[in-house]
């Protein structure tokens, strides 16, 4: 939590500071609304902070942040300088050290029916991103194409806040590590390269990843997909490549390329399921040029904590498998 507490208003930082333990461990989101109560996301249910740094399932009983704050908050966010975050401004977010990514809402300024920024911020949505060593452990060796020594192509799929970061987060510690790190057949590390358009996966500080990303793990931070995967073969020779949140067009052209130079990607896409993501015309003729040999379809529920549905090509499943190590852990992914 420091790297969020470093930037948030004093007021907002004290009410923060005054939460139970237990609570800043299952934080999951901060949501700041000027005006608005003041609003945190744990273990994936809505709770309003009071005052008094107390808890409420009450909207009325929460602390509104006033403008004060919010400029406050986005002066820390962009280090005091709006025109060195203009990219990120134009994109709806900017991620902060620590791989935490801070979502914003407010006046677009359009530039040729572009956005070109957003300016009068009144929303800003903190996810708060950790790493859970093991999450993947159950679901590695219904990826593991042993014939190949390697992964199969996989795409994983969610909606938002179930994650999916989280997960290749942990896919590519594990893979990296080899077989020391899971409980599949014995195997050696492969050398794996992340493309972190992001800087959430890896959250790396001056190149440097903050995150475990295994022994034999490759970064390339802040570039984008499709052009990050084309340098990091011509570059660092991975074995395989991770990458989130996948759905244009040069993003297809590249992962068709990394097929055709032998490297085997692990990519994410938002959805609820495969036919979800089937109904937008990219992600529909991947799938159908069967490009992804595993298909993992993840959900999370309070009750069952997190599930793998594994498919093949085709759409069969494979397997339904559980998170084991969220529920070993009582953590929650991010």
């Amino acid at each position: 939590m420091q790297p969020i507490l470093a930037f948030l208003p004093a007021t907002i930082r004290g009410l923060i500071e005054r939460l139970p333990d237990e609570a800043r461990d299952r934080l999951e989101e901060i949501r700041i609304r000027e005006a608005r109560p003041l609003e945190l996301v744990i273990d994936g249910d809505s709770r309003f902070v009071t005052p008094l740094g107390t808890l409420s399932a009450e909207p009325d009983n929460g602390y509104r942040p006033s403008k004060e704050d919010g400029l406050k908050l986005l002066d820390l966010l962009t280090n005091h300088s709006l025109y060195t975050f203009e990219e990120e401004l134009r994109r709806g977010y900017i991620t902060v050290a620590g791989g935490h990514r801070v979502g914003l809402a407010g006046k677009t300024v359009l530039e040729r029916g572009e956005v070109k920024h957003i300016r009068d911020v009144g929303s800003f949505n903190i996810r708060v991103a950790r790493a859970i060593p093991g999450i993947g452990r159950t679901l590695l060796p219904a990826l593991w194409d042993e014939a190949a020594r390697n992964v199969h192509q996989t795409l994983i799929v969610s909606p938002p806040r179930q994650g999916k970061t989280t997960l290749i987060r942990d896919l590519a510690r594990m893979i990296s590590a080899g077989a020391e790190s899971s409980g599949g057949p014995a195997r050696t590390g492969l050398r794996v390269g992340i493309i972190d358009e992001r800087s959430e996966i890896a959250a790396c500080v001056k190149g440097v990843p903050a995150f475990d990303l295994g022994p034999r793990t490759d970064v390339l931070d802040g570039c984008p997909k499709a052009e990050g995967m084309m340098m990091m073969i011509r570059s660092m020779s991975p074995e395989v490549l991770v990458v989130d949140e996948i759905g244009r067009e040069a993003d297809a052209a590249a992962l068709q390329e990394a097929l055709h130079a032998g490297v085997r990607v692990i990519a994410t896409a938002h959805g609820r399921n495969a036919a979800d993501i089937g109904d937008r015309p990219v992600m529909r003729r991947m799938i159908a040029d069967r490009m992804f040999a595993r298909i993992v379809e993840l959900s999370r529920t309070p009750r069952e904590g997190t599930r793998y549905t594994v498919r093949d090509e085709a759409g069969r499943k494979l397997a339904e498998l559980g998170g084991a190590a969220l529920r070993e852990t009582g953590r929650t992914l991010c």
